[in-house]
């Protein structure tokens, strides 16, 4: 799948038995023998030794850290004792998409390009954190199934120039992503749009992509877009890009 910065996503894993190996934190962390990757033997400046922590439930004052969940929970566990991961159903939205040519090296094999960032439903992305969320490579070993639950501006892609009803030109970049290319105010466009260019070839025709596009901002408005965002992943979603782009020639 196409993942998308602004995608809200519901994500599982099947529960699959493996080894605990040790605890870090008195009954908040298991270390467990990871059952889905292996050593990657051409890494020379990373030693993977097999091993993952894993997250126990977080606290009443905390957030939940991690996707992963172990059963029994890792309280209940220690080094030696069998146990099953995986992640029940929960429903995250992507803050990061990253690609990587060549393919990363982490001393894991498969080596990932491709990386997703996902915070779970309720939380809001914060740009004064070093880092959030969870990461992984929708296309490592890892039997992660996902359902896309909520697309804002399904009907554009990424690199999408359009006009609205101001007549100002816009590049879509991402939801969260608009830059306008005379650099004034407001930073979000004014519905309805009309596509202006898109990259032949990448679902439809342009007069097909043309109509779809003018159909779906026929009422409604930007706000609106995010408004039903919010609604779906109960968070904030991230202020609008602020990049001018020198004026179309």
């Amino acid at each position: 799948m196409d993942l998308r910065v602004g995608d809200v996503l519901r994500i599982s894993c099947p529960f699959t038995e493996t080894l605990v190996t040790g605890k870090h934190k008195p009954g908040r962390e298991v270390v467990l023998k990871w059952p889905w990757w292996s050593v990657d033997p051409d890494c020379e400046w990373i030693h993977w030794n097999g091993d993952v922590v894993v997250n126990g439930d977080a606290g009443q004052d905390e957030q939940p850290r991690g996707l992963f969940r172990t059963d029994p929970a890792p309280h209940r566990l220690t080094t030696g004792d069998m146990c099953r991961v995986g992640i029940p159903p929960t429903l995250v939205h992507v803050i990061d998409v990253a690609h990587y040519s060549p393919p990363q090296e982490t001393g894991r094999l498969p080596r990932p390009s491709r990386l997703v960032v996902v915070l779970p439903a309720g939380l809001s992305f914060d740009s004064r954190l070093e880092e959030q969320g969870e990461s992984f490579d929708p296309d490592d070993d890892i039997p992660l199934a996902f359902d896309l639950v909520f697309r804002p501006y399904a009907f554009l892609e990424p690199g999408d120039e359009v006009a609205d009803e101001a007549g100002r030109a816009w590049r879509f970049d991402g939801p969260w992503d608009w830059h306008p290319f005379d650099g004034a105010e407001p930073h979000e466009p004014a519905w309805p749009l009309s596509l202006l260019t898109r990259h032949p070839g990448i679902d439809a025709t342009n007069a097909a992509v043309e109509i779809a596009v003018a159909d779906a901002t026929k009422t409604g408005s930007h706000q609106e877009e995010c408004a039903r965002w919010s609604s779906v992943a109960r968070a904030n979603p991230p202020s609008c890009g602020r990049h001018p782009l020198p004026p179309p020639s």
